[in-house]
């Protein structure tokens, strides 16, 4: 039997102040608050109903998993604690079998392609990675046909060594890339995505 595709949202509890501090210190908080809550919401609904795969969302801090912030009707995983590598690894580690896919709750032009094409990578590779502007991933996913523990140790976590550091770690195996995105993290991010909504706008 066909093991399960997994797709794991990396979210934050929405708290004004806690969510997109980049953001909010440009913005203000309550606004980069309301962005996030929108950009959650507009992932879990494009990215939740798609039957070929399973939506986890990773929440932290651990005590909000069980708040009405996201929809009751999908699985969730702590984070825990750690470092960004540390809290992914064990969210990787604690699903069912079959290949996951991470990404994060920062980039509202996600949709079904790019994930799709990270499962159908990860069919022969043992990782496939969807790189972000700074240098970092937006997309990690792992076929988790053996164990990468190794992964996300000795990784500059917010740097522009990031992708390149977890590269490094791969032993043995291809990687797979898909559609580089940009996230928003300051004021000419969020620019740049209304625009492109207006845009969709006008074209529709």
């Amino acid at each position: 039997m066909k093991a399960a595709c997994h797709l794991i949202l990396f979210l934050k509890a929405p708290r004004r102040g806690q969510v997109k501090t980049r953001l909010g210190r440009e913005l203000g908080a309550g606004e980069a608050t309301r962005l996030y809550r929108t950009i959650t919401a507009l992932l879990v609904r494009r990215l939740g109903r798609d039957r070929r795969w399973r939506l986890w969302l990773a929440v932290t801090p651990d005590g909000c998993r069980d708040t009405g912030f996201w929809p009751r009707a999908l699985p969730r995983l702590a984070q825990g604690g750690g470092d960004l590598g540390q809290r992914m690894k064990r969210c990787f580690d604690a699903l069912p079998p079959g290949p996951a896919v991470l990404i994060g709750a920062d980039i509202p032009d996600v949709g079904p392609e790019p994930i799709a094409a990270a499962f159908r990578l990860l069919r022969g590779r043992a990782a496939v990675f969807g790189p972000a502007a700074d240098g970092g991933y937006w997309l990690v996913g792992l076929a988790r046909r053996r164990s990468e523990r190794d992964l996300f140790a000795r990784v500059r976590w917010s740097s522009p060594q990031a992708l390149s550091d977890t590269l490094a770690t791969i032993r043995g195996g291809q990687v797979g890339f898909v559609a580089a995105l940009r996230d928003i993290d300051d004021a000419a991010d969020y620019a740049s995505w209304r625009r492109r909504q207006a845009e969709a706008g006008r074209a529709g």
